[in-house]
């Protein structure tokens, strides 16, 4: 039952692509789209399939600057969570300008950073970081500080340290916290690397996704725009489904020892 329920997750929505490509060419044929409005998937193929190499190149340099970011959001984002489940001060002093910094959109803070950085890897991950650190911030701090009253009535029973209780504790209740966090934080990432290669990816040797979606735009390039949106989403969709494998192997293996 469960291998035809994940044959059917994976078949159906292959089958809605081949129908949406199918009826995209179709329409092309008949009613003969201009090429710089709608290029058809036949010649985004064909353009594309010329320039294989830089655009693999460019998927992987974005997936770089993506997973730079999120693991640097991860250290951070969780530091501050311990921070702010430990410290009141913090909390009431820190944490509104991380709402702060979450309303901001992120393409008015990113022309600051290239300033500050510079163009380049630095500056694109950088963006990265900034867009996916809130969430993990939030829930990290929420899974440290929703703890059941009871167990920290216990632990108080038993004379336990402030550390003892956050190390046996609060660590452990915020570990599905922080899942949820990171899933919601890795399709964030693809968003500010394709933004930072837009904005900052410019004049430099190694040329993201963001780069070519500039680059098509600017030049009426439809078919490698095309192509470029579509393999970001791709890399988002492939971050979001290897978090989400990853973390459910980890919480598997957590709550295995938590019942050893």
């Amino acid at each position: 039952m469960k291998t035809k329920l994940s044959i059917s997750v994976v078949l159906y929505p292959i089958i809605f692509l081949l129908l949406l490509l199918a009826v995209w060419q179709t329409a092309d044929w008949i009613w003969k789209i201009p090429r710089i409005l709608l290029p058809s998937p036949w010649e985004i193929i064909t353009v594309c399939s010329k320039r294989i190499d830089d655009l693999w190149s460019a998927t992987l340099i974005t997936a770089q600057a993506a997973i730079s970011g999120f693991a640097l959001a991860m250290v951070i984002g969780t530091t501050l969570g311990l921070l702010f489940s430990v410290s009141k001060v913090a909390r009431r002093g820190v944490y509104p300008y991380m709402i702060f910094l979450q309303t901001v959109p992120i393409v008015a803070i990113a022309p600051l950073i290239i300033i500050w950085f510079g163009g380049g890897m630095t500056s694109i991950v950088i963006i990265v970081t900034v867009i996916s650190l809130f969430p993990i911030v939030t829930n990290v701090t929420t899974g440290l500080r929703t703890v059941d009253a009871g167990l920290l009535d216990l632990m108080t029973l038993y004379q336990a340290t402030p550390y003892q209780v956050l190390f046996k504790v609060r660590l452990p209740n915020a570990i599905p916290y922080l899942v949820t966090g990171a899933k919601i934080s890795s399709g964030l990432t693809i968003v500010g690397a394709v933004i930072g290669e837009y904005l900052a990816g410019h004049g430099i040797d190694e040329q993201g996704l963001g780069y070519y979606i500039f680059m098509g735009s600017q030049n009426f390039k439809t078919e490698v725009l095309f192509a470029s949106i579509f393999l970001s989403s791709l890399l988002g969709v492939t971050m979001v489904t290897a978090v989400a494998v990853i973390s459910r192997t980890l919480l598997a293996r957590w709550t295995f020892q938590l019942e050893r």
